[in-house]
Order: C-alpha cells, then sequence, then structure tokens
C-alpha cells in the first residue's frame, strides 16, 4: 500500500469516527444526566438532516438560514421529547425505558418514511469540492466533519465548565437530589439537555449528509457511535470520543485488508473490548453519591 493511500484512508476514517463522536456525545450527555440510553438518538440525528434538507432545498431558504432553522427545530423536538414523554418515565425500570426509546426510533423512521419518502435524498452543501495536497485528495465534505466536531466539543467543553448554566448541568447530572435541594431547577435542565443532544445530532446528520446523502437508513450512524462510546467508556465523553475515533480510523484499513467482513468491523471491534476491558477504554471517573 502506498503511503499516500494510507493517508487518504486514514482521512476517511477521521472523518467517519469524527461523524461517530458527535452523535456518541449526545449519546454520553444524555445517559450522564439521566442514566437513559437514547436509543432514539440515531433517529433524531435523521429526522434532523431531513428537517434542514426542508427547509434549505425543500423551501428555498439556502443552507445556512435552512440549518439554523433546523437546529431551532431540533432544539425544540429534544426539549419537548423530554418533558412530554421522558419525564413521564422517571423511576420506571430500564427495561420499560428501554423498550420506549426503540419504539421512538422506529416511529420517527417510519415518520420520516412517510413524509420525505424512502429514497435518498441529495442536499446541496457548501463543503463540496476537494483539494489535492501531495498526492492526497482531501474532501471538503470530510475535512468539515473534522472541523466541525473540533469545534463543537470546544464549544461545550466552554459551555459546560464555564457557564453558570453548564456548571448546574453537571451538578445535576452526578446527584440530582443534591442539586434539588440546591434550588436547581433539575428538570428543565435535563430537557434542555436533550435538546443539545438533539442540536448535536442534526449537526453530525448535516455533516454527514454529502457523504452518505439523506435517507432512513442514515439512523445506523448511531448504532455504531453507541459502540464507539462503549469502546471507550458509556458515561465518559473523553471515552466517547477516543472510542469513535478508533472504531472510524480502524474501519477503512480494516475493509481494505479484508473486504467480507465489510460493515461490522465496529461490532467485532467492540466485543474485543467487552472481552478484555468491559468498562472501556476511559471509563466514567466519578461516582454518584447517593
Amino acid at each position: 500500500m502506498a503511503t499516500s493511500d494510507i493517508f487518504q484512508l486514514l482521512l476517511i476514517g477521521l472523518a467517519q469516527g469524527c461523524g461517530y463522536a458527535l452523535v456518541a456525545i449526545g449519546f454520553v450527555f444524555i445517559y450522564r444526566a439521566t442514566e437513559v440510553v437514547n436509543f432514539a438518538h440515531g433517529e433524531i440525528m435523521m429526522i434532523g438532516a431531513f428537517v434542514v434538507l426542508t427547509f434549505a432545498e425543500f423551501w428555498g431558504l439556502g443552507f445556512w438560514f435552512g440549518t439554523a432553522l433546523g437546529l431551532l427545530t431540533m432544539a425544540i423536538t429534544g426539549y419537548l421529547l423530554d418533558m412530554l414523554i421522558m419525564r413521564r418515565m422517571i423511576g420506571e425500570n430500564q427495561a420499560s425505558v428501554f423498550i420506549l426509546t426503540v419504539a421512538i426510533g422506529l416511529m420517527l423512521k417510519a415518520a420520516a418514511g412517510m413524509i420525505w419518502g424512502f429514497s435518498p435524498h441529495v442536499m446541496n452543501s457548501p463543503f463540496n469540492g476537494q483539494v489535492v495536497v501531495a498526492g492526497i485528495v482531501l474532501g471538503m465534505d470530510r475535512l468539515a466533519i473534522m472541523a466541525g466536531t473540533f469545534v463543537i466539543c470546544m464549544l461545550l467543553w466552554a459551555f459546560f465548565s464555564k457557564t453558570p448554566v453548564g456548571l448546574a448541568m453537571q451538578a445535576a447530572s452526578q446527584n440530582q437530589l443534591a442539586a434539588y435541594y440546591s434550588r436547581v431547577p433539575v428538570r428543565r435542565l435535563i430537557s434542555v439537555i436533550w435538546a443539545i443532544a438533539a442540536v448535536v445530532a442534526a449537526i453530525a446528520g448535516i455533516l454527514v449528509a454529502p457523504i452518505t446523502q439523506i435517507d432512513t437508513e442514515m439512523s445506523i450512524f448511531g448504532i455504531k457511535a453507541i459502540a464507539g462510546a462503549v469502546v471507550g467508556g458509556f458515561g465518559s465523553i473523553p471515552g466517547a470520543l477516543i472510542g469513535c475515533l478508533l472504531l472510524g480510523v480502524s474501519e477503512p484499513f480494516l475493509d481494505y485488508f479484508y473486504p467480507p467482513l465489510k460493515g461490522v468491523y465496529a461490532y467485532i471491534i467492540l466485543l474485543v473490548v467487552l472481552f478484555v476491558r468491559p468498562e472501556g477504554l476511559i471509563p466514567q471517573t466519578y461516582q454518584k453519591k447517593v
């Protein structure tokens, strides 16, 4: 394999891993705040991409204005999803919550098919095109995914570590009872976390759309994001990022050297990590006090 091919596969893997990471961040946010694994998160990413497509293309509002309206719509959707549905499941057993999130995902997927159809859609993106550096083709869409992931991670880090609302969210996620007695509006903040997770998932959908196209099957991205989060250590945001990047970088090389198992290497890596280190590469670093 030539050096240029190695760098080409590495670029593809990094972009893929960054896409997984954006979705996995939403999983981890919701899990840390509520101990709920939202199995409908991949479908929320898909719906976000479709909503932006509707505003930007079908309504002719342009990419940037359509994206702004789409993200606002997804923030409201995430907030209402928690306020109207998930909040009512507080205190229920995990099996019921699991079934509910799976059911929500299936309903969202069916609704997307009925509204937008099951055929792939192409969204005109400002990140089309490519540049060639030293014989390596750099797709602008893949560079946009990596740059977008970096920017989103930095913004989220600044929000959660530097703002009063972000610090209150951290307090609520670590000990809801103590936060409640400290007059922190726990329920409202958890709904805001769902809104943020929905927005980040929608951004992931927008960034990967030029590569995968937009259809109901792009929600499978969420399953691989869960695998990456588990590999890195579910509950740990740095772990989720590292796990997703590991999966993303590994897949193109493994697909290249042994194509018959193309598409399943993420789950093979997941099984290997669970056998060797069940808590993940970077497990959750704090313990909740009861």
